[in-house]
């Protein structure tokens, strides 16, 4: 899943990618309203997090740019502007949810989570794949009662093969869901997430297959190139 994050602090910003990018989102950043909507006009996103106070272009214009042009993304709206008004007139301009400068990580990522699930009910719940038990929502997988330690991207990868079980997902499927427009990321370390989830799923009974030429495929068959 793809985030933008508009935000202008330079050091908020970077805590934002960060933790964003550690739970396995790719994501996107701009620091000034204009670039922001000329992203959000060029690109899909699941999750938009908006700083009402940019420059360039307030965080309010852009948000009553994006509903009047039709767009459905949810957007999480960041802010100082703590008084009952500003919270009323963000959410009557089409925010979703509203957090208050200063905030703690870990509930900004637990409204990041809700808003997806809102956006695509599909994400609340669990896969289960043979053995292996895949919980969205905590963004952890278990085989049996054993946790399978992932990183972010591997997770990623994961959870993308297996919402495409038994159908081919490409390497460009793969780098679009799974990297924002600054990372250096390349079709090569594709391989290396297929190569270390071929490692930690092979005891659960679920194998990655490479078609070569298209991509990979996730099913419980022994794998193959």
């Amino acid at each position: 899943m793809r985030l933008l994050i508009a935000e202008d602090d330079p050091l908020i910003a970077d805590g934002l990618i960060r933790a964003m990018r550690a739970a396995g989102y790719a994501v996107d950043h701009t620091a000034n309203g204009e670039e922001a909507d000329e992203a959000l006009r060029r690109f899909a996103y699941d999750l938009l997090i908006l700083d009402l106070g940019l420059p360039r272009m307030d965080g309010t214009e852009l948000l009553e740019r994006l509903r009047s042009r039709g767009a459905a993304v949810p957007v999480l709206v960041l802010t100082a502007r703590d008084a009952l008004q500003d919270r009323v007139s963000g959410l009557d301009l089409g925010a979703d949810d509203y957090l208050v400068k200063p905030f703690d990580l870990p509930e900004l990522e637990a409204r990041v989570r809700a808003l997806l699930r809102r956006q695509r009910p599909s994400l609340s719940g669990r896969l289960r794949l043979g053995d292996l038990l895949i919980d969205l929502t905590g963004r952890s997988v278990y085989h049996g009662d054993q946790r399978v330690e992932l990183s972010g991207r591997e997770f990623g990868v994961l959870e993308l093969l297996a919402r495409r079980a038994g159908r081919v997902v490409s390497k460009e499927q793969m780098l679009e869901s799974l990297t924002g427009w600054d990372e250096d990321v390349g079709p090569n370390a594709i391989e290396v997430y297929i190569h270390r989830l071929r490692r930690k799923l092979e005891p659960c009974g679920l194998a990655i297959r490479t078609i070569r030429g298209l991509g990979y495929l996730l099913d419980n068959a022994p794998a193959h190139g």
